[in-house]
């Protein structure tokens, strides 16, 4: 059996779309041949895998920098500046945290585990044979890591990109910030073998880039387990997750359930929405302009295992896509958790891209775009409620298994092939 070494520094978080991603694949890699081992860092959730992870230790940069801006290391950035008081002190950490952000934290945030990851990696490619090498990012330093394993121990390399280093539509820094890191993704990324990414758009913006042999590899969903959970016996909507107040808008939805419920066509008494992972103010605000606070919930975070059943309990599930032309190439990870809990899924997004295309592949769910569409389709699904006490789910199976992770491994196995 071949051996692959797997880099990806978010491997134990249970609801990071990276670590589903590489958890996905080396949960299926034996059946393909090829014992995979995970090189990341230590974590606080438990690794049940019938494989090896190495876990190396790891110094947090955010943490170091919270302690020197005197910031509780427990909450985050944005917490922190929102329990401020003082605005002329707040803009000033704001600036602060751009410097950071801008040269402290070059390559990324995650640079201190480069150290840590390649000594383990040194020891474990000079005790065992292995004849591949797969670092996913972001972070960017996992290639970093792999770039130097592949230079010492000349192993092929496959480097994957979950997003784009400097061709991200959301790089955060400066120009010279930028010039010095497209340097460094030229050369880092020119030792790399065969690259992969998650969608046709990403995959041409990297060919572009690098000339290189570009892979499309969507990511995908797993079955987290098989139990059979009751239909809600409401009108239940559910959400999971974070919303970005300033790149997803859930206006158009509760605008959309407003009028419907005004106007009579949707009994109140009959519908739940309910948002899991989220208590944010100005969405809580929202809803009260909208007169939705008898039916809206909120939940904040619960525990993974917990979330899966709410989705699987769900009449719909709602899936709020970026405000952003550029993200139409970009798969979230909620979509392909959705699909695995098979229920109907509305994303309401200008727009919709690779999204509202594995939607309509798939008949999993309907992409909307303005408010007279949101309507009518709660309007279909609310009907066939009434009369069924459930949204009938019609996902075709044949199509959705193009997207289990069973298939998203054959097409990582096919590349390491390629090059092995």
């Amino acid at each position: 059996m071949k051996k692959v070494l797997l880099i990806a520094f978010y491997y134990n978080q249970k609801n990071e779309v990276g670590s589903i991603r590489m958890r996905g694949l080396a949960k299926y890699l034996h059946e393909f041949g090829w014992e995979p081992t995970i090189l990341t860092v230590k974590s606080s959730q438990k690794s049940n895998s019938n494989f090896k992870v190495i876990e190396t230790d790891y110094i947090d940069l955010r943490v170091k920098w919270k302690e020197f801006l005197g910031f509780n290391p427990e909450k985050t950035v944005k917490e922190n500046l929102n329990s401020m008081t003082y605005k002329n002190k707040k803009t000033m950490i704001e600036r602060l945290l751009y410097i950071w952000e801008d040269i402290f934290s070059y390559p990324d945030a995650e640079k201190y585990w480069y150290k840590f990851a390649v000594e383990k990696g040194k020891e474990l490619l000079k005790n065992e044979n292995y004849d591949a090498i797969i670092s996913s990012s972001s972070p960017v330093t996992s290639h970093l890591i792999a770039n130097k394993l592949k230079k010492e121990f000349n192993i092929p390399w496959i480097a994957d990109f979950r997003d784009l280093w400097t061709q991200n539509h959301y790089y955060p820094h400066s120009f010279l910030r930028k010039f010095k890191d497209r340097k460094l993704e030229l050369g880092i990324i020119s030792n790399a073998d065969i690259l992969t990414t998650v969608s046709k758009p990403l995959a041409r913006n990297l060919k572009k880039l690098h000339n290189k042999e570009v892979y499309e590899i969507p990511n995908g969903y797993d079955i987290v387990n098989d139990l059979k959970i009751s239909l809600s016996p409401k009108f239940n909507i559910v959400y999971t997750g974070t919303i970005y107040p300033e790149k997803m808008d859930p206006e158009p939805f509760l605008k959309a359930l407003n009028e419907l419920i005004y106007e009579g066509n949707i009994d109140q008494k009959e519908c739940e929405v309910n948002f899991y992972g989220i208590n944010d103010y100005w969405l809580k605000s929202l809803v009260e302009e909208n007169s939705l606070e008898s039916i809206v919930k909120f939940h904040g975070w619960i525990d993974i295992n917990i979330v899966v059943n709410k989705q699987k309990e769900a009449q719909l599930l709602l899936l709020l896509n970026w405000n952003d032309p550029n993200e139409k190439g970009v798969y979230t990870g909620k979509v392909f958790e959705y699909l695995a809990a098979k229920r109907p899924i509305i994303s309401i997004g200008p727009y919709n891209g690779v999204i509202g295309e594995l939607l309509n592949e798939t008949n999993a769910g309907i992409n909307l775009s303005n408010i007279n569409e949101i309507k009518k389709e709660l309007m279909r699904t609310y009907s066939e409620y009434k009369v069924y006490k459930e949204v009938k789910y019609r996902g075709i199976p044949k199509k959705l298994n193009k997207y289990h992770h069973k298939e998203m491994t054959k097409k990582f196995v096919k590349v390491l092939e390629l090059i092995t």
